[in-house]
Order: structure tokens, then sequence, then C-alpha cells
């Protein structure tokens, strides 16, 4: 955790309740260990989504569609949502999940590895969640840079990796260890690529926004 789990609770405690279809999914998530955002993060996500009003959003990471639905709730009239999953077990789930919701005709999945994906994506999009394999948030930012509109939203999910992030490279167990450097160096690179201004936030399991000024 990176702050303390009581003061987690509470402000989950605070989270008023998801819808009958969000809740559901949520359920079968947890259920079925299937890693969907935290309680606290969807509420920035939303918020932020409010406060933008996109016309296109772009997720990399589907998994079973829960935050896609999530946006999909809060977004407004006329904007749409791509988003894009590579594990074969899952895209029909997802699928599924937007037609029990009635969102098939807003969110368009895209079945194939997000780093192949994005490539061949033309056009741009005003809001960008990348929610996808953490290691590989560096190898998208040059793509999701050139799909980022100017004065466009990143935001991206689990950056903190709770709490690991901080330690030494030694101090995370071998097989983390790629994930480790690899995140630390996409925090660097937010941090530091001219035309782009980037906030770390210890919300959920660590998130970024970044905004795209030019």
């Amino acid at each position: 955790m990176i702050i303390d789990e009581r003061t987690t609770e509470y402000i989950r405690s605070l989270e008023p309740d998801y819808t009958p279809v969000l809740a559901d999914i949520e359920a079968e998530a947890i259920r079925d260990r299937v890693p969907i955002i935290r309680r606290e993060t969807g509420s920035l996500l939303r918020s932020l989504i409010l406060m933008k009003r996109p016309r296109r959003i772009l997720e990399v990471g589907t998994a079973t569609g829960f935050s896609a639905l999530l946006m999909s709730e809060v977004m407004p009239e006329g904007c749409t949502i791509t988003t894009i999953e590579k594990y074969e077990k899952r895209i029909p789930l997802a699928q599924a999940n937007f037609r029990r919701a009635g969102k098939e005709d807003v969110i368009h999945l895209i079945a194939g590895d997000a780093a192949e994906v994005l490539e061949t994506l033309e056009g741009s999009f005003d809001f960008i969640f990348m929610d996808a394999a953490k290691g590989q948030y560096i190898h998208f930012l040059p793509a999701v840079m050139r799909l980022l509109e100017p004065g466009g939203v990143l935001v991206s999910d689990n950056i903190l990796q709770d709490g690991q992030l901080v330690e030494s490279r030694y101090g995370v167990t071998r097989r983390n260890r790629t994930i480790h450097s690899r995140m630390r160096e996409y925090l660097y690179a937010l941090k530091h690529t001219e035309g782009l201004e980037s906030s770390v936030l210890t919300v959920g399991d660590g998130v970024t926004v970044s905004v795209k000024t030019r």
C-alpha cells in the first residue's frame, strides 16, 4: 500500500455504489482474480473525464471491460471509446460485458498486441487511459504521444507498483526488476518529455496525469 490501509479503506467507504452492471462485473473480476481499477482510481478517472469532456477515448488494456464501462457512464454524448486487448480469453468476456451494459455501439474493442495495434491507429484521441502490461508502458509511449492530440490527457495506472518503485532495484524480487526499471524509465520520460506536463499521484496504486501541451 502506498498510503496506510486505514486511510485507504476510509476513502473507499466514501464512494457511492456502482450501477448494478458495474457492481456485478467488479464482483466477477474479484472472484476470478482479474485485476481491475481500484475504486479511488476509478473516481479520479471519472472526474477527469467529466472535466475534459473528450470526444475520442483510447484505452490500452481492456481486461473484462470494467474501466471502459466506468468511463462510458460519464463521457459526453457522441464520445466513443476504442479499447485494446490481447488476451484471447478476456476478449469475448469484455464484449459480452459491453453488450449487457448496452454500450456495444460506443465501445469498440480491437483484439491484438497493443504495440502493434497502436501503430495502425489513425486520427487522434483527446483522452488516453493506459492500463496494460506495466513493463510495456515505456514502449507504448512514442505511439501514444503521436495519437494524443494537443491539450489531450494521458492517464497511466499502477505506476508505483504497490510502493516497490521507491525501493532500490535490488530491493525487489528478481522477477520484478525489469518492470521496476522500465517503470522508472517511463516516469522519467513523462516528467522530462518536452511538450508533456505530468503529475505523479499516490492514488490507488499510483497514477500519472499528463497533458500534451503541444
